[in-house]
């Protein structure tokens, strides 16, 4: 595939120069062109984000280098069907846009964990925070640092750990130095710069091949099929319609890293329409992505490695002059991931445990000065974390993506569903399904993964029908124990809270209406 470097000109040299500088700019201002009230900006940007600054955002969130190279190399080796991971999603956008976002809003919380607390207590909220900790260390920091990293190696060809570092220490300078607020003004300029670059890779793969026409008729006709039928072993559609919602509810709904942008809203109607543009902007992920990976296997059909697809196509298609871009999309979809994922365990950690339970009295100036030293050890742990998998052989790690999030999504899906949805659902049985169920789901995971894998032992069912077993044997054990409970302890909301709730305007209704009609399109149109 060869290495990048060898081919590049002073003109790439001077267009990341040029994006570093701009980048920097756009941090600074952020972080520093308004002093008061810090701790607000540092964690929530002074809920002062607009729709626009929460859709980018929470798609600069989402949009890790993972999934540059895992949607290519799905696009590659099964053609489109794993959109559905990104286009199902609307649906549940919907769900925090319309039922969750209001009553977080209303609570006045930042994280999580202190919205389940006020509902729950002090014990639920410890519980929970820990489980996000945990989970934004390795779902989010680990695993996304270690996939930068693979893909640094990639396209520059130094070792991991001189990747790794880079990459975090700049990423952790904007969560370090401006938080929520300068994160999310580097990500909007980052996003439309990944839009553009990638669509011009796209591009010029349609020219390559020959046009539109050609691209289409050149591969087997089940790669244009969104739905599968229940025979296919990979993608069969029961497993997608019932098993992605889980994971769905916990990413969407319910992960500090994606719902913070929301929590930094100027106002309910913003954070509603930031969602729904983040659900617009989830519909490219066909063309700017998958698609990459399908005019790869039409272009280079040999692959060794469905994996290389992204970086085969960058190294074979873009003319001197533009390698310089790869780079910059490489820093942008790291920034926008890690930074995020920092910017969230600072959050968590500073408001649920070192707030609630070390120091309740401290000033501002303590709590940003924590949230700056979490930051400053989530890069060490990302770090060491990223190197220890690298060191791991044999492991495909972008197959497992979905996987580690369906084994970790149950306890926190039914939690939320059952406090948002049943008024019955009591404090002894979320924190059960938060401590114990959690165990369980998770030795599942690690039993399905490394102890007793499919390959070798095909009783298993698909991995995302086995997430939804597990969400609802939890659903049904957190009811049983809910309507057991002789002393229950219910969360009673009190008619200000309930007033305090605001309904959408007609404007969010109708961005909703026109996205759910052009959603069911895309769908027909696929089928």
């Amino acid at each position: 595939m060869g290495s990048i470097v060898e081919r590049l000109t002073i003109l790439d040299y001077s267009i990341v120069v040029a994006y570093l500088v701009i980048l920097i700019v756009i941090g600074y201002r952020a972080s520093f062109s308004d002093k008061s009230d810090k701790e607000e900006t540092l964690f929530l940007a002074n809920k002062s984000l607009g729709w626009s600054s929460i859709g980018f955002n929470m798609w600069g969130t989402n949009v890790g280098p993972s999934m540059l190279l895992a949607f290519a190399s799905i696009g590659y080796s099964t053609g489109i069907v794993a959109v559905n991971f990104d286009w199902y999603a609307f649906v549940f956008l919907f769900l925090l846009a319309i039922v969750f976002a209001p009553k977080y809003l209303a609570a006045n919380v930042s994280t999580m964990p202190e919205f389940m607390g006020k509902r729950y207590g002090d014990s639920t909220q410890t519980i929970l925070a820990w489980y996000a900790l945990i989970k934004i260390l390795i779902s989010w920091l680990s695993l996304g640092l270690f996939a930068g990293g693979f893909l640094v190696r990639q396209i520059l060809g130094i070792p991991m750990w001189q990747s790794v570092i880079v990459l975090v220490l700049f990423a952790g300078l904007f969560a370090f130095a401006g938080g929520l607020k300068a994160i999310a003004k580097v990500n909007v300029f980052q996003m439309i710069l990944l839009i553009a670059v990638s669509l011009t890779l796209t591009v010029l793969g349609v020219i390559k091949v020959g046009g539109i026409s050609k691209v289409y008729h050149s591969v087997p006709a089940d790669y244009w099929t969104l739905i599968h039928p229940a025979s296919d072993p990979k993608y069969p559609w029961y497993a997608i319609l019932l098993g992605y919602p889980v994971a769905a509810v916990a990413f969407f709904c319910t992960d500090q890293a994606m719902v913070q942008s929301v929590l930094g809203a100027k106002n309910l109607e913003q954070g509603q329409l930031g969602v729904n543009f983040i659900a617009w902007l989830k519909i490219l992920s066909l063309p700017l992505f998958i698609l990459t990976g399908i005019l790869c296997y039409i272009l280079f059909p040999n692959l060794k490695d469905p994996s290389e697809a992204y970086m085969t196509m960058v190294t074979n298609l873009f003319p001197p002059g533009m390698n310089g871009l790869v780079i910059v999309v490489l820093i942008a979809v790291l920034v926008g991931t890690i930074g995020s994922s920092l910017n969230s365990l600072s959050t968590v950690f500073t408001m649920d445990v070192y707030l609630k339970k070390i120091n309740p009295q401290a000033t501002n100036n303590e709590i940003i000065r924590v949230g700056r030293m979490t930051v400053i050890a989530g890069c060490f742990f990302a770090i060491m974390m990223a190197l220890a998998i690298d060191s791991i052989k044999g492991l495909n790690l972008f197959d497992v993506f979905q996987s580690v999030l369906g084994f970790i999504a149950p306890p926190l899906a039914v939690v939320f569903l059952l406090t948002v949805f049943w008024k019955r659902t009591t404090k002894k049985a979320v924190n059960f399904i938060l401590s114990v169920g959690s165990v369980f789901s998770l030795g599942v995971g690690v039993m399905y993964l490394w102890v007793f894998t499919p390959d070798k032992y095909p009783i298993w069912p698909h991995y995302l029908l086995l997430s939804f077993f597990i969400f609802a044997f939890l659903t049904v054990l957190a009811i049983i124990i809910s309507l057991l409970d002789k002393v229950p302890t219910v969360y009673l909301a009190t008619l200000e809270e309930q007033n305090s709730i605001e309904k959408p305007s007609k404007k969010v209704w109708i961005s909703w209406l026109l996205l759910t009609i052009v959603m069911i399109g895309l769908y027909l149109f696929f089928n």
